[in-house]
């Protein structure tokens, strides 16, 4: 059985990987992403899952290492993770009422190959309007912190989200439609890494 690796420490993509019939070991990259720049948001979000793939594969052998990085992309900009509460209220005070794509690089190595595979998911996510209250409230919780875009679809701040265009996994971290292409492009089918009865 070949042995399945995430690069990443997002419990989301593991819970996605896990609840699709994977069981993946996690190994944190450790890539520093404020290091890391790219002409737009779709690049910064492949290089970074580029890059958190490369890292972790570089050690291993015999395995399939699925690397990740997710940005939303507002106004032409990329935002990661908010470095306080402070620009987390601020982003979702420009946020509210608008739409932005939360973009997620996807790549995957195949460790007995050293072949490649990688592209970026795209969803349009439309926000909703929450009150300079509720946005406290929500920064409160920690959850912004913690995310890509300050937000979440399947936590606190699905409140706050109207609906989206597209994948809801990759707005979680990781789409299971994009990955199953990529796997395929590297002459992998999924079914084979489910675990026998």
């Amino acid at each position: 059985m070949t042995q399945i690796v995430l690069a990443s420490a997002s419990p989301a993509r593991l819970a996605l990987l896990r609840s699709a019939g994977l069981d993946p070991k996690v190994i944190v990259s450790g890539v520093d992403e404020e290091a890391v720049t790219a002409g737009t948001p779709a690049e910064l979000a492949l290089t970074l899952a580029k890059a958190k793939a490369a890292v972790v594969a570089r050690d291993l052998t015999g395995a399939l290492v699925i690397g990740c990085d997710s940005v939303l992309e507002l106004d032409g900009r990329a935002y990661g993770k908010p470095s306080s509460p402070e620009e987390a209220v601020a982003r979702w005070q420009d946020m509210r009422g608008r739409s932005g794509r939360l973009l997620t690089g996807h790549c995957v190595v195949d460790t007995a190959t050293g072949r490649e595979a990688a592209e970026v998911g795209s969803t349009v996510v439309r926000f909703g309007t929450p009150s300079d209250e509720e946005i406290a409230a929500y920064v409160a919780t920690g959850e912004p912190l913690r995310v890509a875009g300050a937000f979440t679809l399947d936590g606190h701040g699905g409140w706050f989200v109207d609906g989206i265009d597209g994948d809801h996994g990759n707005v979680l971290g990781l789409s299971l439609p994009l990955l199953r292409r990529l796997l395929a492009t590297l002459g992998v089918s999924v079914p084979t890494l489910w675990p026998r009865p």
